[in-house]
């Protein structure tokens, strides 16, 4: 009988031993990004690329003539902060079961509040979901965001309603050991949420979920629908529960209260996207670094200017 392969974790005193210059970290990264070929990010070209001598860790592509490195035309794009200090936060994102909040990083790497909360904003863009599909069995729910209204200052109290009144609506499907996909939606009626589980879910899966009304109607020609009547106390019924999408909502309100305490609707779909990246990419089979290096493949494209977060 084989024995289950047990993943390779890292310490963060022997991460930092790991990772102790500027150099260790630049060549990592290039490892990680560009399989150890530098590939410039304005053209996508790979020839006629050498170093330049002028710049530290620095390459000049002669064909369309413009330097670059390894964090050109990423997340990481014009960055001043230490290259080991995006290491440690790739680290803690990716190990702490619930997230680290800005505060706590900044303690951690001795930099500004502000410094630290730029930083991990942008690993979280790099955590955003890519091009993929679920299949199989897949649990669908909804569930909304936001602070009771009676702990409310008074100015910020919902005018009308109670319950989900000034709460962010959220949207998630799991394949039941596959990965999840969540993001916030403007509303859990039934053309939003049926067109969201159109473009995420193959035809011909099971689709498990509860009694909710926008649920009802699915396209019998494309998916077989179980569901639990949950205003009934059913939560098992057969195979179909939705047992497992519910328990990354737990997990995700969980950092939000316990690590983050205050999240605004406008970024809060970066801490979704972190959440439902260390699930999908963070399960204790995968190697701590390999886990950090499928971050770093997500980092290309999504540059975020400081001022645009802030605006």
């Amino acid at each position: 009988m084989t024995r289950k392969r047990i993943a390779q974790t890292i310490t963060i005193t022997k991460l930092l031993k790991v990772f102790d210059s500027e150099e260790t970290c630049i060549a990592w990264l290039e490892q990680s990004r560009w399989n150890g070929q530098p590939v410039c990010p304005h053209c996508q070209g790979r020839d006629s690329i050498s170093p330049a001598h002028s710049k530290p860790f620095t390459y000049w592509h002669k064909p369309c003539r413009k330097h670059f490195t390894v964090k050109t035309g990423s997340v990481m794009h014009a960055s001043k902060t230490p290259t080991q200090n995006w290491i440690v936060a790739l680290y803690y994102i990716l190990t702490a079961r619930k997230g680290v909040s800005a505060m706590q990083l900044s303690k951690e790497l001795g930099v500004q509040y502000r410094t630290a909360w730029y930083l991990l904003h942008r690993v979280r863009e790099a955590c955003a979901s890519g091009e993929f599909q679920l299949q199989n069995i897949v649990e669908v729910d909804e569930t909304y965001i936001g602070g009771k209204a009676k702990n409310k200052h008074q100015d910020k109290k919902p005018i009308h309603g109670r319950g989900t009144a000034g709460k962010q609506a959220v949207f998630g499907m799991r394949q039941r050991g596959g990965k999840t996909i969540a993001k916030p939606v403007p509303s859990t009626d039934k053309v939003t949420l049926q067109a969201e589980i159109a473009k995420a879910v193959q035809p011909g899966s099971i689709l498990c979920t509860d009694d909710h009304g926008a649920y009802r109607d699915l396209d019998p020609t494309k998916y077989y629908h179980e569901a639990v009547n949950h205003s009934a106390n059913q939560y098992v019924n057969g195979f179909a529960h939705t047992n497992g999408v519910e328990s990354f909502w737990a997990m995700l309100k969980r950092a939000l209260t316990g690590a983050y305490h205050h999240v605004s609707f406008k970024h809060l779909h970066r801490y979704i996207n972190e959440s439902a990246f260390r699930l999908n990419e963070g399960n204790c089979d995968v190697d701590t670094l390999d886990r950090m290096q499928a971050v770093i493949a997500g980092m290309s494209g999504k540059r975020i200017p400081y001022r645009e977060l802030v605006a």
